[in-house]
């Protein structure tokens, strides 16, 4: 792991994972905010742009959420900090694509797997199989990096990675099924639709996790359309999500309906469409802001160019995107 330099507390990196209640939480995040104002050139800058003064923001729903553009034309990191590994992203949003400097990749694993056995247990209990044509084919995909190291928990010769051997695929999560395996098939979803039509069989109790993206290989599909396909197609009571990106190091998970849970170093809240300032109440639509408190060298304040929806219980649903017209309010606050 990386040298942590001086003006970043030791604990810090332990913190978002050790009993964080909701005062916790508030606490680490404002304790986030006033390191990354002052030592976070790209974030200082953009409080600066909003003349916002740190020593005002004395409560979570006060801090900014830096536009998540800043990835593709800025380094998003604290001062002293060197990059072990860099993210990135796959740039079918645009002609530019996000990189995420990491210093700490152990933070990251340590997040997802966390968060995984949250919801999952042991990945020992599992046969993890992942689809991921495109992101398979490119450097820094962190979607790839979280797939490799959950296969490598499973400690099962036969978990693993596929790219277009969709036949190899079909086959075994058919021997798996009669093995009486507990199976996960991760997959991005035009890969997943595509193993669908090719060989559709009864397989109940699969686990199949979308990812999300079509990467211009099909129309665009509503979740519920998509999950409705996948369950027809392997006989699934159920399709789960998995909510993540190349800019953050935590990951929401779902497990029905596309209603999606956070860890609890992890929160989402909703801004309204044209005020990128203002909170949204819950069962309205707005923009998706993230708090990612393992987001410790980056920036653990994050405005998405999702659309989304938040319930009462906490649950939250990914609605759509921004179109750039949309995003104009934060962005012109990032400059060039």
């Amino acid at each position: 792991m990386a040298l942590i330099p001086d003006h970043i507390p030791t604990n810090l990196l332990e913190r978002p994972f050790v009993g964080l209640d909701t005062p916790g939480f508030n606490a680490l995040a404002l304790d986030l905010f006033r390191l990354h104002a002052e030592k976070n050139p790209v974030y200082r800058g953009f409080l600066n742009a909003l003349q916002v003064d740190p020593d005002a923001v004395r409560s979570v729903n006060d801090i900014p959420f830096l536009p998540i553009s800043a990835f593709k034309n800025h380094t998003v990191l604290l001062e002293g900090l060197d990059p072990v590994i860099r993210f990135t992203s796959s740039g079918t949003t645009g002609p530019e694509t996000s990189t995420h400097p990491v210093p700490w990749p152990a933070l990251y694993e340590r997040s997802f797997l966390t968060s995984f056995a949250r919801v999952y247990g042991d990945p020992k209990g599992w046969r993890i199989l992942a689809l991921l044509p495109s992101y398979l084919e490119r450097e820094g995909s962190s979607l790839v990096h979280m797939a490799h190291r959950l296969i490598k928990a499973t400690g099962d010769p036969l978990s693993g990675t596929f790219l277009h051997r969709y036949d190899q695929l079909a086959d075994r999560l058919r021997s798996s099924a009669d093995q009486g395996r507990k199976t996960l098939l991760i997959g991005v979803t035009f890969a997943l639709l595509d193993l669908a039509e090719r060989h559709p069989q009864p397989l109940p109790d699969l686990v199949i996790m979308e990812t999300g993206g079509m990467k211009g290989r099909r129309k665009e599909l509503v979740r519920s359309e998509l999950h409705r396909i996948l369950m027809d197609a392997f006989g699934l009571p159920a399709v789960h999500s998995e909510y993540g990106m190349t800019e953050l190091l935590s990951q929401a998970w779902s497990t029905r309906d596309g209603l999606y849970r956070c860890p609890p170093w992890m929160r989402v809240m909703i801004r309204e469409v044209n005020d990128p300032f203002s909170r949204q109440r819950a069962g309205r639509t707005g923009g998706i802001d993230v708090i990612d408190l393992a987001n410790i060298a980056s920036c653990p304040f994050i405005a998405t160019q999702d659309l989304g929806r938040q319930h009462q219980d906490g649950t939250f649903e990914v609605l759509g995107r921004f179109d750039h017209s949309d995003l104009r309010g934060c962005n012109l606050l990032l400059g060039s």
